[in-house]
C-alpha cells in the first residue's frame, strides 16, 4: 500500500486578515474581530495582537487590558464565507478529496491529483500562491502521510509558511512533542496525562493499550496509535458537520424568564437559516446556559423525527429553558444548537462551516 499525500491548509488569522485586507487603516495594527463591550469575546486576533497574548475565545476586557491599542471590528461572516468559497475553488483545482474543517482550514488528499504532480510540497506551494493571488491572503500548510501529522505540520512555520513531516521523521517528531500540543488533546486531558507522568509523545508511547483504555476509555486506542504517528482516517469530502449552533453573550445578566425566552428566537432563526440554506435538518436540540459566575450547563432533547423549522427549534429550546427558572444567578449567555444532522440534498457536499458564533462573540 503506497503512502498517502495529505495537505492541511490553514489560513493565517483568517477573520482578522480579511478585515485588514479590506480596511488599509487596520494593516499593521493589533486587531480583534468580536464584540468590544464588557461581555464581548474575541473571535479572532491578528498576529499584531497575538504578540500581546490576545487569543480567540478571550473575554474582550482581558484582551483590551493586555493590548490597550487593540482595535475591535465586528465580524462579517457573510464576507468570510464568500472568501472561503474562493479558497475552496482553489483546492478543487487540484483534487476532489477535500475535507473542510471550518471556513479557514481543510484537509486535501493529493495522492492522485488533477495535474499529476508527484510532489505534495509543490502542490502546497501552488495552492498557497493561488490563494494569495485570488484573495490577497496568506495561508500556511502542513504536508505529511496522514491527517494527524499534516495538521501538526501546518503549525510549524506559521504564518505564511509550510512544513513537511516525512515517514522517516514522523515517529520521532511525535515522540519529542509535548502531548499538550497534540491536535485532539485538550487542556483537561493534557492535565490528566501529566498527572499520570505523560508529558511527551514518548511518554504516551510507553503506556500499554490496557493502561490507556483504563484511564481514557475508548479514546485510549486513538492515543496509542497517534503516539506512534499512525492515523488511518481518510480525507472525507462528504463529511457534514455534527452540529449547527449560535449563541449570544448579553450586556447585562438576565434574571427574568420572559426576557430569556425572547432571546431564544433570534438564535433559533440564525441556526435554521443556515440549515435551510444547506438543506440540513436535525433531531437533537441542545440549549446552552452560562451563568453570571461562569458556571455552564446544557440541556438536550432528541426527537423521533427531524425539526421542521425555526419555530419548532425555538419552541423546543424554550421548553428546555423554562424548568431552569427562577435562577439564583443571572444568565450571562444563551446558545441553541441543532445536531444529529441529516441532509435532504445529495449534492450538499461542501459544508464549509456550520458553527456560528453569536453576536456577542
Amino acid at each position: 500500500m503506497s503512502l498517502r499525500k495529505i495537505i492541511h491548509v490553514d489560513m493565517d488569522a483568517f477573520y482578522a486578515s480579511v478585515e485588514q485586507r479590506d480596511n488599509p487603516d487596520l494593516r499593521g495594527r493589533p486587531v480583534a474581530v468580536g464584540g468590544s463591550a464588557a461581555r464581548g469575546v474575541v473571535a479572532a486576533a491578528s498576529y499584531e495582537a497575538r504578540v500581546f497574548g490576545v487569543r480567540s475565545a478571550m473575554p474582550s476586557v482581558t484582551a483590551k487590558r493586555r493590548c490597550p491599542d487593540l482595535v475591535f471590528v465586528r465580524p462579517r461572516f457573510e464576507v468570510y464565507r464568500a472568501v472561503s468559497a474562493q479558497i475552496h475553488d482553489v483546492f478543487a483545482e487540484h483534487t476532489d478529496l477535500i475535507e473542510p474543517l471550518s471556513l479557514d482550514e481543510a484537509y486535501l488528499d493529493v495522492t492522485r491529483n488533477k495535474q499529476g504532480i508527484p510532489i505534495a510540497t509543490t502542490i502546497a506551494l501552488m495552492i498557497r500562491d493561488r490563494i494569495r493571488q485570488v484573495t490577497g491572503l496568506n495561508a500556511s500548510a502542513g504536508i505529511s502521510y496522514n491527517k494527524f501529522l499534516a495538521k501538526l505540520a501546518s503549525d510549524l512555520n506559521k504564518p505564511n509558511g509550510q512544513a513537511v513531516i516525512t515517514p522517516a521523521r514522523g515517529p520521532r517528531f511525535v515522540a519529542e512533542l509535548p502531548v499538550r500540543k497534540f491536535h485532539g488533546i485538550g487542556p483537561a486531558t493534557a492535565d490528566r496525562m501529566e498527572r499520570l507522568g505523560i508529558v511527551t509523545g514518548a511518554d504516551l508511547r510507553a503506556r500499554s493499550p490496557e493502561f490507556l483504555r483504563d484511564h481514557f476509555g475508548k479514546a485510549g486506542a486513538w492515543y496509542y496509535r497517534i503516539a506512534r504517528g499512525i492515523d488511518h482516517r481518510p480525507v472525507e469530502p462528504n463529511r457534514i458537520r455534527k452540529s449547527v449552533g449560535a449563541e449570544d453573550t448579553f450586556d447585562a445578566d438576565i434574571h427574568d424568564f420572559d426576557r430569556a425566552r425572547h432571546e431564544i428566537a433570534p438564535l433559533a432563526q440564525k441556526v435554521w437559516r443556515h440549515c435551510e440554506g444547506r438543506h440540513l435538518t436535525g433531531r437533537t436540540v441542545t440549549l446552552k446556559v452560562k451563568y453570571a459566575d461562569f458556571r455552564q450547563i446544557t440541556r438536550s432533547r432528541t426527537l423521533t423525527g427531524p425539526v421542521h423549522g425555526a419555530r419548532d427549534l425555538e419552541a423546543i429550546a424554550t421548553g428546555l429553558l423554562q424548568p431552569l427558572f427562577p435562577v439564583d444567578k443571572g444568565v450571562r449567555l444563551l446558545g441553541v444548537t441543532l445536531s444529529s444532522l441529516e441532509s435532504d440534498d445529495p449534492m450538499a457536499e461542501h459544508q464549509l462551516s456550520l458553527g456560528l458564533p453569536g453576536p456577542g462573540d
